[in-house]
């Protein structure tokens, strides 16, 4: 399942994801994949969570709402939900 949702967001938003959550939780890169979540990383808390969501938006220019923050549950579906964004923003 990993690789299909890699496939279909565009790997370069997911490796970014991937490599600003490595920082932040203190996770090697490898034992993150799209369906890690605060269920499966144990230093994924509330706290972690929001230095995430700013890395986020300085990266990549975006602002999100609170509707928009509790859309991220994987890694998967936070850089769906960017590349989204970053799509309505170049129209």
């Amino acid at each position: 399942m990993d690789d299909a949702i890699e496939r279909e967001m565009g790997l370069s938003t997911f490796d970014d994801v991937r490599n600003m959550a490595s920082d932040i939780f203190g996770v090697p890169v490898a034992k993150l994949t799209a369906d890690s979540s605060p269920e499966s990383v144990a230093s994924w808390d509330s706290v972690q969570n929001l230095s995430l969501v700013v890395a986020i938006e300085e990266k990549f220019g975006l602002q999100l709402d609170q509707e928009e923050i509790e859309e991220m549950k994987t890694l998967g579906a936070t850089a769906k939900l960017i590349d989204s964004k970053l799509q309505a923003s170049s129209q």
